[in-house]
């Protein structure tokens, strides 16, 4: 499932219990009426955890919900990125259509995605928002707890690679491959690793551009698939990437089109 390929050009719209093909937050529609009043909306939602049938499920890290004031969903299942719409109205919301991106991952995320799915399929949920925790509880009982979660900064966060390719697909990566990189400002410098060895370099950061140095790394030997992952991320360095925060989402953009997508863990 690893190495399936996500399309990002997919015209087919398919609801999220799916899981198949579509850009996220391209859900038709512009939104919904009532939703800017609501302490709901504007706010980046951690997905800690899924409770269906009495069994609680823990949230892989880039599981996440947004629901904008006009009443635009994204978010992430915790493989796939979703959008959507929804309407809030007092403690209720109900969410429209949601349309997924296909791509595959390991086992655990998925299943998580997939129970995650089938719950958010119900459309309507119950909101309790208790300080920075918000609940959404389907008419059955089931639960999916939230949350709230500040936007990373871009120094200083540890952004765990998840995803390679360029503007129309990409691959997740190979099982084992725990790629991370770390913006030093004071020093100057990016270090983490590429899925095998660990690297570092200068890192210099002006105007939405990243130039980075000669890479430094160590030189252990690794299953073929780390070491091809190693190879795509060799070639961000001794060069300047377009980079771009959203919240807790870091893309690098290199010159030949490669993309590097990451999301800021603990």
């Amino acid at each position: 499932m690893d190495k399936q390929r996500l399309t990002l050009t997919a015209l087919t719209l398919l609801p999220l219990a799916v899981a198949c093909g579509t850009e996220p937050g391209s859900a038709g529609g512009s939104g919904s009426v009532g939703a800017n009043s609501s302490p709901v909306t504007g706010v980046h939602w951690t997905v800690d955890s899924l409770t269906v049938d009495g069994r609680t499920r823990q949230a892989p890290e880039s599981a996440y919900l947004r629901i904008d004031a006009d009443g635009r969903v994204s978010g992430n299942a915790g493989c796939n990125s979703f959008g959507s719409t929804a309407t809030v109205k007092g403690d209720r919301v109900d969410f429209g259509e949601f349309q997924m991106t296909d791509m595959g991952c390991q086992k655990a995320p998925m299943t998580f995605e997939q129970n995650l799915s089938r719950t958010f399929a119900d459309g309507t949920f119950t909101t309790k928002v208790k300080g920075d925790e918000l609940t959404l509880t389907t008419d059955d009982g089931d639960r999916v707890n939230l949350t709230k979660e500040q936007d990373a900064p871009l120094y200083g966060t540890k952004w765990t690679v998840t995803a390679l390719g360029d503007a129309d697909v990409a691959h997740s990566l190979p099982a084992g491959a725990k790629a991370y990189l770390v913006l030093d400002k004071k020093r100057g410098t990016l270090s983490g690793s590429l899925g095998c060895n660990h690297v570092s370099a200068k890192a210099t950061v002006r105007d939405g551009h990243l130039t980075l140095g000669t890479a430094k790394t160590t030189r252990m030997m690794c299953d073929s698939s780390l070491m091809d992952t190693e190879k795509t991320l060799l070639g961000l360095f001794d060069s300047t990437v377009v980079y771009d925060v959203d919240h807790r989402t870091l893309t690098l953009t290199s010159a030949n089109g490669t993309v590097v997508s990451a999301v800021a863990t603990k």
